[in-house]
């Protein structure tokens, strides 16, 4: 049996034949004359900044999903709306879809083109936020804060983050939840210490794609966690530099050609600080060439562009500032500095994957050393760098991936460094609990090797840092609705709100809330969808329970501050069971509720930090809020 022919011609007959009208025609279903739509968009950016020129791989072609964009560009998730907040003027927005820019991956990188600007921040920020999607599982939404002056959002604001590539003429940029955006500087660089820009030249922020990715994380936590922009200990502002961090330099390691440049010039050692010259130099001897110089590691460095035109002679930050020793461990007692402290937590992440990459690169350097080849020099063979790239950006996407799913495994108030530890050991056990690498154990000593512990904990051991699973199956939340990966409907919203409030009002004793302690919130639940390594699909909800107290600060001082309790809940949807399909139950109860030495503790530290009322009249919760444009000063 033959399909119906593709072709034919018109029927033609006399007045007393049939004749076909157009909208009487059968649907043919073999053919189809629609044009199929791109998955993806490919556009032109830095991969690090303009500081570095040519420099390998520098100049590259990001890969964001396709969508019609709106001049700005605007479309679904972003708008990039360029107002210069110094000149006072717009500038003309680029269209991505002129068909000329399509043709060419849009505009060639440029730091004189105000359009390309909108273009490099749309593209990094697109593809930071498909990463964390990816990573997660579902969609990540932003969140949005109305004034008193705004009671309603304007039409799509709430789902497009808003990104002014030019918002002001100083030496910041800053995720701001007021302006719902991203707001970038420019800056003139040092006039006697440069670095590797022109004396006095303009440095965009808006270039830097660690930034970018850094700015759009913050965002992004915010809206995953909304009460992890109240500072209410010295780990929370440091946790969200440190997490910003992490996903930028993560980030780094997708980057092909720049890694196998590094792995040649540092004979595979990814962590060495400085990349040897082409031209080696006799011992004690002076460079006389440039290309005798050693630079710095692009891979472990952020924002070297902005650190050398502040006149830091380097980069913003590294990856690995703290050491593993006695002295390095006493940095968490003494450094309370946001950007100081976080990068305790990014030196012991990033020390958990070198020493992972490590272990899985081992075999390649043995065979390599068998062949006569010597790990002293750094010039590795093209075929064992090639792999060598392969093993450490698999193992950085994995490390991402733990990092932005423990996200999930946190509790929803008041985050510490060793909540964050318990996070990601949970969530690495839950997603993959072989471990046949044992990234946990190396994450378990990085961090103990910095003096970072779960202050709950009863030992130092695996089995007690991970969050304790509920009781199997003994706890039920009927009537919770799942949805797809695509998000919830509102309907689906307005139901599971009802359900899970009514829950921990029920059950506000199991969940270690005082019931008298007022009302017990939902702030958000989602939820997140993963495959196994059974093949088998698990659908959780991830839910945040809070009940806020308003406590006085007490002893002569005016006014009171939020006092946070709650628990973090992952409440499974198991399959069916024959023909029924049990209600959701609840996996995994990760709390941070109230005691009488927590209260004392974040009382003191707003005190300290200056955040009490100034009067008994004072009512601006902001100050309760982190102020990103007050702690990127500088940058």
């Amino acid at each position: 049996m033959s399909n119906r022919s593709r072709f034919r011609c018109d029927e033609t007959g006399g007045p007393g034949e049939r004749s076909s009208k157009p909208d009487e025609s059968p649907i043919d279903i073999f053919t189809s004359t629609e044009i199929p739509t791109p998955s993806i968009r490919p556009l032109n950016v830095y991969a690090f900044d303009p500081s570095l020129g040519n420099f390998v791989g520098n100049q590259m072609i990001t890969r964001v999903s396709y969508e019609e964009l709106e001049p700005g560009p605007v479309g679904d998730r972003f708008a990039v709306i360029d107002y210069d907040g110094g000149q006072r003027t717009f500038y003309k927005p680029v269209n991505l879809d002129d068909p000329r820019l399509l043709m060419t991956n849009g505009l060639p990188p440029s730091e004189g083109d105000p359009r390309f600007h909108q273009q490099m921040v749309y593209a990094v920020a697109s593809e930071t936020l498909q990463r964390f999607e990816y990573a997660l599982g579902r969609r990540v939404r932003w969140r949005t804060r109305l004034g008193d002056n705004q009671p309603h959002a304007p039409k799509g604001a709430s789902r497009r983050l808003n990104l002014f590539p030019h918002a002001m003429c100083e030496a910041n940029a800053f995720y701001s939840p007021d302006a719902h955006g991203i707001l970038f500087g420019y800056f003139k660089a040092s006039q006697t210490n440069p670095g590797r820009n022109l004396p006095g030249q303009t440095v965009f922020t808006c270039l830097s794609h660690d930034i970018i990715v850094h700015e759009t994380t913050h965002a992004i936590v915010d809206g995953i966690r909304e009460y992890f922009m109240e500072p209410s200990n010295v780990d929370v502002a440091a946790f969200h530099e440190a997490f910003a961090d992490l996903a930028a330099l993560f980030l780094h390691f997708s980057h092909e050609e720049v890694l196998i440049d590094t792995l040649q010039k540092t004979g595979g050692k990814l962590f060495d600080f400085k990349l040897k010259g082409d031209f080696a130099t006799a011992p004690g001897a002076t460079p006389v060439l440039q290309s005798q110089l050693d630079t710095e590691n692009p891979l472990i460095a952020l924002a070297t562009q902005f650190g050398e035109a502040a006149g830091r002679q380097c980069s913003l930050r590294s990856a690995l500032t703290t050491p593993p020793t006695t002295e390095g461990a006493k940095d968490i007692a003494t450094k309370t500095e946001p950007h100081e402290r976080g990068s305790i937590l990014v030196a012991a992440v990033f020390d958990a994957y070198f020493t992972v990459y490590g272990r899985r690169t081992f075999d390649l350097f043995r065979i390599y050393r068998a062949g006569g080849g010597s790990l002293e020099k750094s010039d590795l063979p093209s075929p064992l760098a090639g792999r060598l790239a392969a093993e450490a950006s698999r193992t950085a996407e994995e490390f991402f991936t733990i990092c932005a799913r423990a996200l999930d495994y946190c509790p929803p108030v008041d985050i510490t460094f060793g909540d964050f530890l318990r996070a990601l050991l949970t969530a690495h056990l839950d997603y993959s609990p072989d471990d046949r690498d044992h990234i946990r154990d190396a994450l378990m000593q990085a961090f103990r090797l910095r003096g970072i512990y779960a202050e709950d904990a009863n030992s130092f051991s695996e089995d007690a840092l991970f969050w304790p699973k509920a009781p199997s199956g003994r706890l039920r939340v009927p009537g919770l609705v799942f949805g797809d990966p695509n998000g919830l409907t509102k309907e689906e919203k307005d139901r599971n709100g009802d359900v899970l409030r009514a829950y921990a009002a029920e059950n506000a004793e199991m969940l270690g809330f005082d019931r008298h302690a007022g009302a017990i919130a939902a702030p958000s639940f989602h939820p997140m969808f993963h495959t196994g390594k059974d093949g088998k699909l698990y659908v959780t909800m991830v839910v945040e329970l809070v009940q806020t107290m308003q406590i006085p600060f007490g002893t002569g001082i005016p006014g009171t501050f939020p006092m946070r309790n709650g628990v973090t809940l992952l409440i499974a949807q198991d399959p069916p069971d024959r023909d029924e399909r049990p209600d959701p139950r609840i996996r995994f109860v990760i709390p941070k509720l109230y005691k009488p030495e927590r209260e004392e503790r974040i009382r003191s530290f707003y005190i300290a930090s200056g955040r009490a009322a100034a009067d008994s009249a004072s009512d601006d919760n902001s100050r309760f809020r982190l102020n990103f444009a007050l702690l990127h000063a500088g940058v």
